[in-house]
C-alpha cells in the first residue's frame, strides 16, 4: 500500500498532505485511479467523511477528478510549457526544434548521471521491466510500441534521479514528445538500422545506471540526443526532397497538356 495510517490530528488536511506528496514525487501519476473511500478510510484510519473531505479540496484544486459512477483519478497535472497556440507555431517551426533537442541533449545527460549515483534497488527493478518491454517490442518489430516505450524509459530515469523539479520537468518535456510536436519519433524509429540503432543507446544509458556509472551515463544519454538530432535532420531532408520532387512532378505534367486556344472549342480547326 502507498497509503499510511494517519497517527496525529485526524483531519481531511492530513490526508490531503499524503496525497498531495504522492503526486508531487511522481508515485500517483496522471491518469491513475485512486482506491474508493471505504478502502481509502481503512488505509489511513479515518471515516469516510474525513476522506471524503479530502478528496472535495483536492478536486477543487484540481489535482484530482472524480466521475460520477466512475471513481477519483490524478488529474494531468504534468502542465505545459507553452499554451496551445505557441505550440503549434513552434511545432512547425525548425529552429524550435533544434533548441528542444539541444535542451534535451543537457538535461538528459544531467538526469542519467544523477539517476545512476541514486537509483535505488526498487527504481532498478522498474527500469528492468521497461527494457525488457523495450526489447520484446523490438523482436515483434512495432515502431509505434517502442516510441511509446522509448517515452517511458526516459521518464523512468528522470524518476531515479530523484529531484522534484527534474522530474515534473521532464514530464513536461516528454508531453510534448509524447504529442510529436517537434518531430515523429515513429518516423524516426522506422529508418534504416535506427530501430538498431536506438536500442543500443537505450541499452548504453541502462546499463550506465544499472552499475552507477554517473559519467559514463551522462556520455551515453548526451550520445543519444545526438543521434536523434541527426536522425531527425535526415527525416526532415527526405520530407523536403519528397515535397520538392512532387512539385516537379506536378510541373512536368501540366506542361504535357495540350493547350486550347482562347475563345476556340477543342473541335473548332484552324483556317
Amino acid at each position: 500500500m502507498i497509503y499510511s495510517q494517519i497517527e496525529h490530528d485526524k483531519t481531511s488536511r492530513e490526508i490531503e498532505r499524503q496525497i498531495e506528496s504522492l503526486i508531487l514525487e511522481g508515485v500517483l501519476r496522471s491518469g491513475d485511479k485512486l482506491p474508493g473511500e471505504r478502502e481509502l478510510s481503512k488505509s489511513f484510519n479515518v471515516s469516510r467523511p474525513i476522506v471524503r473531505e479530502a478528496l472535495s479540496a483536492l478536486e477543487q484544486r484540481q489535482l484530482l477528478i472524480a466521475k460520477h459512477g466512475g471513481g477519483t483519478y490524478v488529474a494531468d497535472v504534468i502542465g505545459t510549457v507553452f499554451a496551445a497556440p505557441v505550440v503549434t507555431l513552434i511545432g512547425s517551426n525548425r529552429k524550435a526544434k533544434s533548441d528542444y533537442l539541444e535542451y534535451r541533449r543537457e538535461v538528459e545527460g544531467i538526469t542519467a548521471a544523477m539517476a545512476a549515483q541514486r537509483a535505488t534497488a526498487a527504481d532498478k527493478v522498474l527500469l528492468e521491466r521497461i527494457m525488457d518491454e523495450m526489447h520484446e517490442a523490438h523482436k515483434i518489430n512495432d515502431p509505434q510500441l517502442e516510441a511509446r516505450i522509448d517515452v517511458e524509459f526516459h521518464s523512468t530515469i528522470g524518476e531515479c534521479a530523484h529531484n522534484i523539479i527534474l522530474l515534473h520537468t521532464l514530464r513536461s518535456c516528454y508531453r510534448l514528445l509524447s504529442d510529436d510536436v517537434f518531430y515523429n519519433r515513429e518516423k524516426i524509429y522506422g529508418g534504416s538500422g535506427a530501430r538498431d540503432k536506438l536500442l543500443e543507446q537505450h541499452t548504453a544509458i541502462f546499463d550506465c545506471v544499472m552499475r552507477a556509472k554517473p559519467d559514463a551515463a551522462c556520455a551515453a544519454a548526451q550520445d543519444h540526443i545526438r543521434y536523434v538530432e541527426t536522425a531527425t535532420r535526415e527525416v526532415e531532408q527526405k520530407v523536403d526532397w519528397s515535397t520538392i520532387s512532387e512539385l516537379r512532378l506536378a510541373q512536368r505534367n501540366d506542361a504535357k497538356k495540350p493547350r486550347v486556344a482562347r475563345g476556340k472549342s477543342t473541335n473548332q480547326k484552324e483556317t
